[in-house]
């Protein structure tokens, strides 16, 4: 049984690595339905049930340290990368189409939990909050919800399995959907925007030492810097120290991002190595008590993208959007950046850059929008 940090950090970090190496060694189907980071998650979570390591005081007190400090500077990370300025370029019918599919998400949410809240456990609203940031934007956004509403460690993996599971069964439902495009542009009165021009978004060069090192520095010092400046501002029962610390942070990336900061290499590896493992070591605190609940969770994230998906075609009727927009923006929520260029490109390929800047739209809102939904959801659930 590990008993010291270091013993633990290093198994924290070849589990946070293993399942992202092995996908981009084998890409095996596994790895279309669960993704390398809900394996890990899971992997942990495992060990942590059968006793891999003693959950003492100096092991406690670096879990608090390492998701306390690498949430905000993987956020900061996070946007260093999205451009706002060619994400207005988009036009207001590309951004019509994103604001309709939040609104129909944001709407699914509190629909299917007033519909399932007698149904659904006790703190129910908090993994359905999380799970929300995560279909605005990406699992760095559920993280960053999770931690700013104080969930529980235990209930991130009702949020993760329901993302997982139902995430996969909404992209082969948008994959098959594109033989229907003509038959529902007809119906909606819409033009296809496969023809659509846009510029092709920022390509990133691979990370080199010098820009792992003054990345990990400048994130970090954000995060010290965003917390110090939380500690000033005023706290009430949803919006506290934390929750402020988070949205400077990503603030600060955004504001970063347009500057020549954002044209230096390395964010996004960092990133995606720094998101592997905050997700490993919160695993490391969380088990499986209470996973008997999990199916009403997935009833949840099923009709909550039914929902979205009426609504959305709903919209798409008002105002006249063709079937390709509607399921790029559709998965730049629910699936994030990697997905979305995959969908976009099988539709039309001139619609590549338009999936990818979506998805960083949902990255920049997601977190945001996380907390709206837990804010209502929790007002909802005392009501």
């Amino acid at each position: 049984m590990i008993q010291t940090v270091w013993p633990y950090l290093a198994l924290m970090l070849l589990a946070a690595g293993m399942f992202p190496a092995l996908e981009r060694q084998f890409g095996w189907r596994i790895f279309q339905v669960f993704p390398p980071i809900v394996l890990t998650y899971l992997l942990v979570t495992a060990m942590a049930v059968v006793g891999v390591w003693q959950v003492n005081e100096p092991i406690r007190a670096a879990q608090t340290i390492i998701v306390g400090e690498l949430v905000p500077a993987l956020l900061f990370l996070l946007m260093i990368h999205c451009d706002l300025r060619a994400i207005l370029a988009l036009g207001p019918r590309v951004l019509a189409v994103f604001a309709s599919t939040s609104v129909s998400l944001f709407a699914a949410f509190v629909l299917v939990f007033l519909i399932l809240r007698h149904a659904l456990p006790g703190m129910a609203w908090q993994p359905l909050a999380a799970l929300s940031g995560s279909w605005m934007g990406g699992t760095a956004n559920m993280i960053a919800v999770k931690q700013a509403i104080g969930m529980p460690d235990s209930l991130l993996t009702f949020s993760l399995l329901t993302d997982a599971l139902c995430y996969s069964a909404w992209v082969a439902v948008l994959f098959g959907a594109a033989r229907f495009a003509t038959a529902f542009n007809r119906w909606t009165r819409a033009c296809s925007s496969a023809d659509m021009a846009v510029a092709p978004a920022r390509s990133h060069a691979p990370a080199t030492t010098d820009a792992v090192l003054l990345w990990l520095g400048v994130a970090l010092a954000v995060a010290v810097g965003s917390a110090w400046l939380a500690g000033l501002l005023p706290t009430s029962g949803m919006v506290s120290s934390s929750t402020w610390t988070i949205l400077l942070a990503t603030a600060a990336g955004l504001l970063a991002g347009q500057t020549p900061l954002s044209r230096y290499a390395g964010a996004n590896a960092i990133s995606s190595a720094l998101l592997a493992v905050v997700v490993a070591v919160l695993a490391s605190q969380s088990n499986f008590s209470g996973l008997r609940d999990a199916p009403i969770y997935l009833l949840a994230g099923a009709c909550i993208i039914v929902v979205h998906a009426v609504l959305l075609a709903l919209f798409a009727r008002i105002f006249h959007f063709d079937l390709y927009l509607c399921g790029i923006s559709s998965l730049a929520h629910i699936g994030g950046v990697a997905a979305t260029p995959v969908l976009a490109a099988t539709y039309s390929r001139a619609l590549v850059p338009v999936g990818v800047l979506l998805a960083l739209l949902g990255y920049i809102l997601g977190t945001g929008f996380g907390l709206l939904v837990a804010k209502v959801l929790q007002m909802l659930a005392i009501a």
